[in-house]
């Protein structure tokens, strides 16, 4: 009896249509936040960064992903690598993939420097928003 009662309390739904869309939405929703937060992001860096190895000329100091700093001496356009002098008379090739950057030691900011004219500090004074909050 609790068999047959249970199977006529399930006949009048619908199968399909609407089941298969409720499901399905929190899916496509968590791929639209991954995309925009995480795969995007990196494909927009990984251009950039494709853009700067295609642009590394005779003359350019970079920096290698190891730490390695050092002038580009040789850089043929179609090549591989590139030729980087990293100390007086001692020359090594690169792969152009493992090179990080341009390297540029002016424009990073030296410790306990005032920040430059129009540049607000990390920390401007004021309370954090935790500080705020919780009052420590």
């Amino acid at each position: 009896m609790w068999i047959s009662e249970a199977f006529a309390q399930d006949a009048g739904k619908s199968s399909g249509g609407s089941d298969f869309l409720t499901g399905i939405l929190p899916l496509i929703l968590i791929f639209v936040v991954f995309w925009f937060l995480l795969i995007r992001p990196q494909q927009k860096r990984m251009k950039e960064h494709r853009a700067l190895i295609a642009a590394i000329k005779k003359g350019d100091e970079v920096m290698t992903a190891g730490g390695i700093v050092g002038k580009v001496i040789k850089a043929a356009e179609h090549s591989p690598t590139v030729e980087v002098e990293i100390a007086d008379n001692v020359r090594v090739q690169i792969a152009r993939g493992q090179i990080a950057g341009l390297w540029n030691p002016q424009a990073m900011p030296q410790p306990g420097a005032a920040p430059a004219p129009g540049q607000q500090p990390a920390n401007d004074g004021k309370p954090g928003i935790l500080k705020r909050l919780f009052g420590r």
